[in-house]
């Protein structure tokens, strides 16, 4: 049993005295100050980005050499000599180069030592993992000359969005946020500071016709302004589909983001798309935001143009089943036509392609608001946020189902990731003040209306969030600034402003339920000419405080699966008071929904 430890110590001194010891040390600092002067020139010196896994692996191949040459071979005034045995040498001779491989040691700590203060003080914005989080993909400059090619620029830039957006790893502000910065004459880093990104993605379109030519910029933002990549691309507008995969992929690759295989396995789909269907799809996006009947027709045409071209493209489907929706919900065409076809559009979409978030969103979307199935909707919503988990739209209404379910901790989370997603989005600005109302922060919800009605002050849904919002936060005075707009779109028929100065001088007068009292006798013409469904006018009720009339309207809403009654326990309507009605909780408990806490309990 002793002999072992002697046979170590002779070993161990014997690699002492063939100085093998000296030399590995030697090496591995040697092979560390290369690979630290590789990494820090290859920026400086254009070299190939494979440079440093090469000169790892030379590395890695002439470290045994180099170990078994030592142990071999002593360096000795008279040049290499093979090393004698231990029996053969002296007992009191001495390595003749010992100094210099001590000097040799001292000499690499030393410049290892100077590397790293070089790293961590000299180049202290060198870009690491994790130091970019965000991004902007700025709408996209058109340099092809031709003006009328705009729309489709904008589409293209829509999709390589919705595209990077599946980067789990990094934020990548929406396409309304985007398309704000449009003209606006501000560098990157104004544009990053306004938005909070640490980077901003610049793209110019030189030619589109068969072909097309990108040019891409990725700019980091954090600290001074650093240009990371910069790549031209021309490429078959056929094959456009996979140059954006790649692009996603090469930017995740820049900033050091190491993409999940689910991911990789995503951005590794093929598709060819026909030309002509791809600029059709790209026309009808111009469309989509618009609610007029015109707009939404017109948006079907180009769809449907494009399905004769390319039948198997699966968005083609979705961007269907979306504008049906539209007509749907804006009353154009009666459920019976309009609801087969959003079905019949979003199964085509996820039989062609089961990977699209779009058709699980709008899935997701429909089974709660039309369905009232919670279990189905949960389930599409969180496919389509692991396809592309940087759609706010997805996180936003997965946010408003949770509220339904009263899981409030996990819908403000996901609120707040949409808001983060797309903060100049007026449509995110509206359902984000529900959400908060949902929350019980009428000063942020008031906070949120304001913004939203200052960045698009004649749309409907702005004003019409303001006005609900005051209602129930207490606010009445903005509730009768803002008023007119909401019961004109209702009562359809031009008012006088007589009336208007009427029920002014009533609230002036008598306070706000006398004069809300006047302004419901036109919401009751206006729903009795069918302009107005019974959960919104349950809602004005409320807000006059008629909860008797309230409650009838809410189980009218009931009986035809009206899409305000999912909402009606969540918060964020002003329904609190009849949380205890007999009549209140047997609709929720048909609804197969929980029970909110009282009030006053």
């Amino acid at each position: 049993m002793k002999k072992n430890p002697n046979r170590l110590s002779r070993f161990w001194q014997e690699l002492k005295r063939r100085k093998v010891i000296y030399v590995i040390t030697v090496y591995a600092s040697t092979a560390f100050v290369i690979i630290e002067l590789i990494n820090n020139v290859i920026e400086p010196l254009n070299l190939p980005e494979r440079t440093p896994t090469f000169v790892i692996i030379i590395l890695a191949i002439g470290f045994p050499v180099v170990v078994v040459i030592s142990w071999l071979f002593d360096l000795t005034p008279k040049g290499m000599e093979r090393t004698k045995p231990l029996e053969e040498a002296d007992e009191d001779e001495r390595p003749v180069v010992q100094n210099r491989w001590q000097i040799a040691t001292y000499i690499s700590v030393a410049v290892i030592i100077g590397l790293i203060v070089l790293n961590l003080v000299g180049r202290p914005n060198l870009l690491r993992a994790g130091d970019i989080q965000s991004m902007i993909v700025l709408p996209f400059e058109n340099f092809t000359g031709d003006d009328k090619l705009e729309d489709m620029v904008s589409g293209m830039h829509a999709l390589l969005i919705g595209d990077m957006g599946r980067i789990g790893e990094m934020r990548v502000l929406g396409n309304t946020t985007s398309n704000a910065y449009k003209d606006a004459g501000k560098s990157a880093t104004e544009i990053a500071s306004e938005q909070n990104v640490d980077a901003v993605l610049e793209t110019s379109v030189m030619c589109l016709g068969d072909s097309v030519c990108l040019q891409f910029r990725l700019v980091r933002t954090t600290g001074e302004e650093e240009q990371l990549w910069v790549a031209d691309y021309k490429e078959d507008k056929s094959q456009i589909l996979n140059l954006y995969n790649r692009i996603t992929k090469k930017v995740a690759d820049e900033i050091m983001i190491q993409l999940s295989p689910e991911e990789e396995r995503l951005l590794a789909k093929s598709r060819t798309v026909d030309r002509e269907a791809y600029d059709a799809y790209l026309r009808s996006y111009q469309y989509w935001d618009d609610v007029s009947l015109e707009s939404l027709n017109k948006a079907r045409e180009f769809l449907n143009s494009a399905i004769e071209k390319d039948p198997s493209w699966a968005p083609l489907y979705a961007g269907l089943a979306e504008v049906w929706l539209g007509i749907s919900q804006m009353g154009y065409e009666s459920p019976e036509i309009a609801v087969p076809k959003i079905y019949e559009n979003l199964n085509k979409a996820i039989e062609l392609d089961p990977d699209l978030a779009k058709a699980h969103y709008l899935n997701a979307l429909i089974a709660y608001l039309a369905e009232w199935d919670w279990e189905k909707s949960e389930k599409e919503f969180l496919k389509a946020i692991a396809i592309n988990p940087n759609d706010a739209f997805s996180r936003m209404y997965y946010g408003h189902l949770l509220y339904i379910l009263q899981r409030s901790d996990e819908a403000a989370v996901q609120a707040q990731l949409a808001y983060e997603l797309d903060p100049l989005n007026t449509i995110i600005l509206v359902t984000y003040t529900y959400a908060l109302l949902c929350a019980d922060d009428c000063e942020a919800a008031m906070t949120i209306a304001e913004k939203a009605l200052a960045i698009d002050p004649d749309n409907f849904l702005t004003s019409n969030q303001l006005y609900e919002t005051a209602a129930l936060c207490g606010e009445y005075d903005v509730v009768f600034e803002t008023y007119k707009l909401d019961l004109q779109v209702y009562y359809r028929e031009q008012l006088d402003q007589n009336d208007f100065k009427k029920i002014e001088k009533i609230f002036n007068e008598q306070g706000y339920y006398a004069a809300y009292e006047e302004i419901l006798r036109y919401y009751e013409i206006a729903a009795e000419k069918g302009f107005i469904g019974p959960g919104v006018m349950a809602v004005r009720y409320m807000m006059g405080n008629q909860q008797d009339k309230a409650m009838d309207c809410l189980e009218e809403a009931f009986e035809i699966h009206d899409p305000q009654m999912p909402y009606i326990a969540a918060g964020g309507y002003p329904f609190d008071s009849l949380y205890d009605n007999p009549r209140f909780i047997a609709i929720l408990n048909n609804m197969n929904l929980p029970l909110p806490d009282c009030p006053n309990e």
